[in-house]
């Protein structure tokens, strides 16, 4: 083994580790916080700041100007949210998402399984979901420019639907309950059931294609489960599918949902109108 592998292998373990120990460190002060609050969904302010902290890691490994582009973007996005989670859980309760994967706050058991499920399960996704920061820490510069350029575009796409999309969702519900429409379903939201959701996974995919496709093809095959696992996670297993069950019990959000696509957005079927 030739010392510059070594040394480029070394420099992946330690990126790795401090990955792994940031998204550990990160969970455990979580955890700590939702026992005092008594209230899980704390969980969604510390990701986007976990994810923060591991690109500027992964920056201080940085042997080009690539990591520093994967940093902001992180930044931008990470902080805008875990700083939008922060203003809407002000004064309210638990999440009904977390509330049916764990159970109500000292019910029998609820702090094994929110171990289990969410500290545990968000603490690893941190590490997972950062590969593509970890390659571009190792990478020594853009291979594909195409890459960078198309990454850019994705990912300001992206955080336009999550950042306007929340936007609109804050918007509509500071109106009276009873002067609001049943269903949001005006503005991006006639668009997508979930554009917040949508947008995110979008970003993830932007960062991807600079931090890791533009670095050349090994990179970007090895990281692509990452985008990946955040898309399915979005859609499925902690956002989009979650919510749609309980939201499928409001009145005329099954009709909203018969004509609006559930993540990916399609432009409007009726423009404007509201489900009744």
């Amino acid at each position: 083994m030739t010392d510059s592998l070594a040394d480029s292998l070394a420099d992946l373990a330690l990126v790795s580790a401090g990955a792994m120990a940031i998204g550990v460190l990160g969970m455990l002060v979580t955890a700590l916080v939702a026992i005092r609050v008594r209230r899980i969904s704390v969980v969604d302010v510390t990701w986007g700041v976990a994810l923060t902290a591991t690109a500027l890691w992964c920056w201080v490994f940085a042997r080009s100007s690539l990591t520093l582009l994967v940093l902001v973007m992180v930044a931008v996005w990470g902080l805008r949210l875990s700083g939008f989670m922060v203003v809407r859980s002000r004064g309210h309760g638990e999440d009904p998402r977390y509330e049916r994967l764990v159970g109500a706050v000292g019910s029998p058991g609820w702090w094994g399984r929110a171990t289990r499920k969410v500290f545990v399960l968000q603490g690893g996704a941190v590490w997972f979901v950062s590969w593509p920061l970890q390659a571009a820490a190792l990478a020594d510069g853009v291979a594909w420019t195409w890459a960078a350029y198309a990454g850019i575009a994705v990912f300001l796409v992206g955080l336009f639907f999550e950042w306007v999309g929340d936007l609109q969702l804050q918007r509509y519900k500071a109106l009276p309950r009873e002067s609001r429409p049943q269903v949001l379903d005006s503005g991006l939201w006639a668009w997508s059931r979930h554009p917040n959701y949508f947008g995110d996974a979008a970003v993830w995919w932007g960062i991807w294609l600079v931090a890791a496709v533009s670095t050349g093809w090994l990179p970007a095959l090895l990281t692509v489960p990452a985008p990946l696992a955040m898309t399915y996670f979005l859609a499925y297993a902690t956002g989009a599918r979650p919510l749609e069950r309980t939201m499928m019990q409001r009145p005329g959000y099954p009709e909203y949902a018969a004509r609006v696509p559930m993540l990916v957005p399609r432009p409007p079927r009726r423009s404007g109108s509201h489900a009744a």
